[in-house]
């Protein structure tokens, strides 16, 4: 009946309850008995963070591919707006998808959407942000521990200057549940260690809108008052590091990353990035696309994960939470490069040439 009750749903939108419900008559079959094959959509967020259209997409398009060979993958980027997104969900749910792949824009904002989805009884596979609403399955890091590791990692990077170091901290878009993760973990690592000069929430992670925070900051502090930076991830460090750069803040303080941008990699070789936060994409686009394609094929995905997760809707949803792992010159090459991320001649740039044989990346 999963096809009638998905009839039902969609054309609950377009007519009446009524004629919907006189669809789902004794004749009304399942899918598989009109030989479709499985179609999941995927809905990305935006394209200001690169990962998502360069790493995340097509390793899950991969692995569904590698899993289920005739499956047909849906594609859509919500370029940052919610609106965009709820149409996106809409359609999808309208075209009778068989599972739904979600990186919210706004995880509130998207709940209905997602009520909608599971009304449809289509499952939706929340993934690296925990949406809100009846979700099917989880997959992501942990994102108080990869705001542990930047806050550590600060520290470190200040060293005789802590405690009592000024910094700025350029924390995510606060309607992003991992952004609110990662600031909590950082602060429970700095708290009681550093003065927070200027504390920014960057509305959908914009670099531009980090550079110009970071002016502000500047302005207000003091071109010799800031000890380091606490960036979110590494398009609102590189918009940072621009604006310090800008206002002739020499030397740079250390500044913090996420996402092993190959930027920030070249930044960090470079010396003007202190660290960033790998969370391999492999091990995640791999299980959120395992999660997709049992999802579409009607299966238990407790044979795909390894744990649950709580949400304010429902009691234990199936999931997998991965480890997230600092980057700093000293470790570029175990990490990234031995796990094939890039190679040393993608991040070793003519210009860094020096610079790479001194961190031993030849």
């Amino acid at each position: 009946m999963k096809a009638c009750i998905r009839d039902a749903v969609i054309a609950m939108t377009a007519v009446s309850t009524a004629v919907a419900l006189a669809a789902c008559g004794p004749g009304a079959g399942d899918d598989s008995d009109g030989g479709n094959t499985p179609t999941i959509g995927l809905l990305l967020p935006d394209s200001t963070t690169a990962r998502w259209e360069t790493r995340d997409r097509p390793l899950l398009e991969k692995k569904i591919k590698e899993l289920c060979d005739d499956c047909t993958v849906e594609h859509a980027n919500a370029k940052g707006d919610v609106a965009t997104q709820q149409e996106q969900m809409d359609s999808m749910i309208t075209k009778g998808v068989d599972a739904l792949v979600l990186v919210a824009v706004d995880a509130r904002s998207l709940g209905s959407a997602v009520r909608k989805a599971h009304a449809a009884d289509i499952p939706v596979i929340a993934y690296d942000r925990l949406a809100e609403g009846p979700i099917s399955g989880y997959v992501s890091f942990d994102g108080e521990e990869v705001g542990r590791l930047q806050g550590r990692a600060l520290l470190t990077a200040m060293g005789n200057k802590v405690p009592g170091a000024q910094i700025v901290m350029m924390n995510g878009d606060p309607i992003d549940p991992n952004a609110v993760s990662f600031k909590k973990g950082a602060l429970s690592v700095l708290n009681g260690k550093v003065k927070i000069g200027k504390s920014y929430d960057t509305l959908q992670w914009r670099a531009e809108t980090a550079n110009m925070n970071m002016s502000g900051a500047i302005s207000a502090l003091g071109v010799g008052n800031i000890d380091g930076v606490y960036a979110a991830n590494d398009g609102l460090a590189a918009g940072s590091i621009s604006a310090l750069k800008a206002n002739k803040v020499n030397p740079l303080p250390p500044v913090t990353g996420q996402d092993a941008e190959l930027g920030a990699v070249r930044r960090i070789v470079g010396g003007d990035q202190y660290m960033t936060v790998y969370k391999p994409f492999g091990p995640e686009a791999s299980a959120g696309g395992a999660m997709a394609v049992a999802a579409a094929r009607g299966e238990n995905l407790d044979r795909v994960t390894t744990g649950t997760v709580r949400t304010p809707s429902v009691k234990a949803v199936p999931a997998v939470m991965l480890t997230p792992v600092s980057v700093t010159v000293a470790n570029i090459e175990d990490t990234l490069v031995k796990d094939g991320v890039y190679t040393i001649q993608q991040i070793c740039t003519p210009q860094l040439r020096a610079a790479c044989d001194q961190a031993g990346l030849t």
